[in-house]
């Protein structure tokens, strides 16, 4: 492809692929302790267990007379020290892989779906990719991941990022490219015959190119204007609408609203809770309402559903005007 910055490959036989996201360094540091402290507790154990056995071994010198059975403070010491060593790295994994699921707030959003054997991605505005996603340095990404058939796994080294795509849900992760190049794409999870062909690039581009690309050869309506198209096609706004005669929830400013369930729980409306009342509106009814909505599983495939979880996340009091 023409102005594709190329593949970045580091020289010789590098440890760790090259760092290119934001959450790249921390992640590294954090593997990187990780080794150093298990290194030094193996190496350190080892080093006992070589001293005792010569030191201690049969027919030696050493006197065996004031042994002890107990010496607490060496056993506490050794018990305490290594636990609080591990729960602050886990602490510290916890933190940050619990980051991957927080994107700051105007992350720009992209619609992956996975299927044998092949990335499809969308971007907000319409613009579709096959096995590629182009991204802007410096501005966060948040993926809103489905498959339709099997696991798979969107796995990118140079960013350390790595989430499963499970079919019947949603997952979600987000980053930040921190330079220009392309990366692999690669699905991490055993998916069939051709698994692993399954791969591609992220191209990472300075932000002002990135928004020409992005206007380049766009065609058709942008993703909630579909969403739009098939929630009235398909007599959605029949119930949903305040002027229905059926009593149905209104669906205004519905993405993460706190909704109430006839079963008293309460649940919060994110993209697969969307999901799930498209396909299985009997799992999640919400209270004071009937279970009169029909199923539209088998109706709907994969990139509409998401076309349809972009318009209701988006403000629809107002009718959004076609392309």
């Amino acid at each position: 492809m023409n102005g594709t910055p190329p593949l970045h490959q580091a020289a010789g036989v590098p440890l760790m692929p090259i760092q290119a996201s934001s959450i790249a360094g921390r992640t590294d540091a954090l593997f990187y302790s990780l080794l150093g402290l298990s290194a030094t507790m193996a190496l350190l154990i080892a080093v006992v267990a070589v001293v005792f056995c010569i030191r201690y071994r049969k027919g030696s010198a050493a006197d065996r007379g004031q042994a002890r059975e107990h010496a607490n403070g060496l056993e506490w010491t050794w018990t305490i020290a290594p636990l609080l060593a591990f729960i602050g790295l886990f602490l510290w994994g916890a933190y940050d892989y619990s980051a991957l699921t927080r994107p700051p707030d105007g992350a720009m959003p992209v619609y992956v779906v996975a299927k044998q054997w092949v990335w499809t991605l969308q971007h907000a505005n319409g613009k579709r990719e096959i096995d590629e996603l182009h991204v802007p340095v410096g501005q966060p990404v948040r993926l809103l991941l489905a498959s339709q058939d099997v696991i798979h796994s969107f796995y990118v080294p140079e960013f350390r990022i790595k989430q499963d795509v499970v079919p019947g849900r949603y997952t979600a992760i987000w980053f930040t490219a921190s330079r220009p190049g392309t990366y692999h794409l690669l699905c991490a999870e055993f998916c069939g015959t051709d698994h692993a062909t399954m791969g591609g690039g992220i191209i990472a581009m300075p932000p002002e190119q990135f928004s020409r690309w992005l206007e380049q050869g766009r065609q058709g309506p942008d993703l909630v204007q579909r969403g739009y198209r098939l929630f009235r096609e398909h007599g959605c706004a029949g119930c949903h609408d305040a002027r229905s005669t059926v009593h149905a929830p209104a669906l205004d400013h519905l993405f993460s609203r706190r909704v109430f369930l006839q079963d008293g729980r309460m649940v919060v409306a994110d993209e697969t809770y969307i999901r799930d009342s498209i396909l299985t509106p009997g799992k999640d009814v919400v209270a004071g309402y009937a279970p009169v909505m029909p199923s539209f599983a088998g109706q709907f495939s994969e990139p509409d559903l998401m076309a349809l979880v972009a318009y209701l996340k988006s403000d629809h009091s107002k009718e959004v005007p076609a392309r």
